[in-house]
């Protein structure tokens, strides 16, 4: 099944049309045309099976047959990670994690951030593609970036951790997350988190946790976490 993207549609709403640039994909590279069925999400959990009335590379309109809503997980996981310094590789754990099934996702700059400039606009789209690769109908959250004490002296509801590398007494995530519940994770940059930053988790009731025996990337850690989670949860 082939998925596209559109966050204006409503369970109410009876027909809609796409933008021209969607529009064009639809009729000329897809080929598609009056009659034929196309499958809508609005990242809210909803499917919409649609059938086109009008095929117009300019205003591809389309008329809504059926709605489903797609189960909610019962749990949720929301990943705090510090930017990359190659952009690519925080692109890709963003593809990756949202395959997996993450729900919330918010860049923290810290001390050791090499990459303090971010821009949200292609991560945006890189979510809404991999979204629809997977065949998901939630789209998850992306935040604006957030220095690490902001983000830490908000509020957080659930259970919140931290994966650091100092020596000192944590836990494997594995072993202390209980399935059903929500998740916050604090995920650092090349360099890991300041001695300072951790402190500063730990006054915060931050619970410091393991990913493993091994020395992992930031990208490459934030994936393990998100599909610790997942599995916990099947």
């Amino acid at each position: 099944m082939q998925l596209f993207y559109n966050p204006d549609i409503t369970i109410e709403s009876k027909e809609f049309s796409f933008d021209k640039e969607e529009s064009k994909h639809i009729i000329k590279v897809l080929r598609k045309k009056e009659g034929d069925i196309l499958y809508v999400t609005n990242g809210l959990g909803f499917l919409f099976v649609t059938e086109i009335i009008l095929a117009s590379e300019k205003k591809c309109i389309v008329k809504i047959n059926s709605t489903e809503k797609q189960e909610e997980t019962g749990f949720y996981i929301h990943l705090a990670v510090a930017p990359t310094k190659m952009n690519e590789r925080y692109e890709w754990f963003l593809e990756k994690a949202t395959e997996i099934g993450i729900h919330e996702i918010t860049p923290i700059i810290c001390d050791h951030s090499e990459r303090t400039i971010i821009k949200t606009e292609r991560f945006d789209k890189i979510i809404q593609s991999a979204m629809k690769q997977s065949n998901q109908y939630f789209l998850p959250k992306l935040n604006e970036p957030v220095s690490f004490k902001n983000f830490i002296n908000k509020n957080h509801d659930g259970n919140i951790y931290i994966a650091h590398c100092e020596e000192s007494n944590k836990k494997l995530l594995k072993d202390v997350v209980k399935p059903k519940e929500k998740y916050t994770l604090l995920i650092g940059p090349e360099g890991d988190f300041s001695s300072k930053e951790i402190n500063l988790a730990l006054e915060n009731k931050f619970v410091p946790v393991s990913l493993g025996n091994t020395r992992l990337r930031t990208e490459t850690a934030a994936i393990v976490a998100c599909h610790s989670f997942t599995y916990i949860n099947e």
